[in-house]
């Protein structure tokens, strides 16, 4: 019990105080506008671009793509990878979800209804078959093993986790006064009903996850790439600070919204990394206290590969204002400060940079949630049980 109460008290503290933040930041609601509204809509304009911020930020992202590149220029190790397994054939399930993702993306891109409604529901098979291909290339290029084929229960739980962990990033979105929103669900612009609109959001938030754990694997299967961060600094991340650093980043958030827009990508982060680090469970910040930068690496990259695709498919579900909108999950990004420089996406250029933090925090929710329900969470085939 005592470890179920230290587990559970940080992330029910999480969603206590931006509520707490709210009662004074808005004392005539005491609700940030438009809490609640479920899918979010537009709330205010934020502020425009700025340079000064727009340098800032790039200058950081330019900083992490050197890092990312030469990591041997922040004291990392090349070391020789590990020889490639001779790869698998092809399972069903890859050409299965091959095609799933290219008709449902020509679907929601077309907008043409001559399969009836199907149109408005394309959103969820078309990521579900895409889940499917990367599972299937894994399971070729590792020789044998993917999640599905040899961790399905692993998979079946990550999109269960999926429709929660979204739900809870969602929750801190009101509290940034919208940093995306969901136009295509305003009264009047589907020909569906507000409870069938939910039940395709909740659906589709069990993609999430899945997704990213794919990419995750299938990065695993480049060796050069596998090995490439697996021998750097020793850096251990003190929990407690990171723990009340998060706790007072969202709490912040709430009084200054648009300067703080970033910390809704780092604040939860931080506190389920904290608690984690706390109570000596591992997550990927413990591997980089050994010098193991792998998996928070690896999982960040391919959180932002999965990012490419879901602007890419989300901005051209949308993008000719001559056809009617049909699908339900698009969004637009209200992000101030940088919102310029947009390259077949909603998302502005240098907005990208959130999925990497995100990616981390998706895996850190996921070691939360099997530390707490006692499920395993290794994605790899040499992992032991991480629950």
């Amino acid at each position: 019990m005592q470890r179920i109460y230290g587990l559970i008290w940080p992330i029910v503290l999480s969603v206590v105080l931006p509520l707490v933040a709210a009662w004074f930041a808005y004392p005539e609601t005491h609700l940030p506008p438009g809490f609640g509204v479920f899918p979010p809509l537009f709330v205010e304009n934020p502020p425009g671009f700025n340079l000064i911020i727009f340098i800032a930020l790039a200058l950081v992202e330019a900083a992490i793509a050197l890092f990312l590149l030469f990591p041997q220029w922040f004291g990392f190790t090349i070391p020789t990878p590990p020889p490639k397994p001779a790869p698998a054939t092809l399972p069903v399930w890859f050409w299965i979800g091959a095609a799933l993702t290219l008709f449902f993306w020509w679907l929601m891109w077309a907008r043409v209804t001559p399969f009836g409604d199907l149109v408005y529901y394309a959103f969820t098979p078309l990521w579900w078959g895409f889940i499917l291909a990367l599972d299937g290339l894994v399971y070729r290029r590792s020789g044998g093993y993917s999640l599905l084929a040899s961790r399905p229960k692993t998979l079946f739980i990550s999109a269960v986790v999926s429709i929660v962990g979204w739900l809870y990033f969602e929750y801190f979105d009101y509290f940034a006064l919208g940093n995306w929103y969901y136009p295509n669900t305003a009264d009047g612009v589907m020909p569906l009903s507000h409870g069938t609109v939910v039940l395709l959001f909740l659906i589709a938030y069990s993609t999430v996850w899945p997704a990213i754990f794919e990419w995750y694997t299938l990065l695993n299967t480049f060796p050069c790439l596998a090995s490439r961060y697996t021998n750097g600094p020793k850096i251990a991340l003190p929990g407690g600070l990171l723990l009340w650093g998060g706790f007072f980043l969202i709490f912040a958030v709430v009084f200054f919204p648009y300067p703080l827009f970033w910390a809704m990508w780092v604040g939860p982060l931080a506190i389920f990394s904290g608690q984690l680090i706390r109570k000596n469970i591992w997550n990927p910040f413990t591997a980089m206290a050994e010098g193991n930068w792998g998996p928070a690496v690896l999982v960040a990259i391919g959180s932002l590969c999965n990012g490419f695709f879901w602007e890419l498919w989300n901005w051209g579900s949308n993008a000719n204002p001559t056809l009617p909108a049909t699908n339900p999950n698009y969004w637009v990004y209200d992000i101030p400060y940088v919102n310029v420089i947009h390259i077949f996406a909603e998302m502005p250029l240098l907005g990208y940079i959130g999925y990497m933090p995100f990616g981390i925090l998706v895996w850190a929710v996921f070691i939360w949630l099997g530390a707490l329900f006692g499920f395993d969470t290794g994605l790899l085939k040499g992992d032991q049980d991480k629950g």
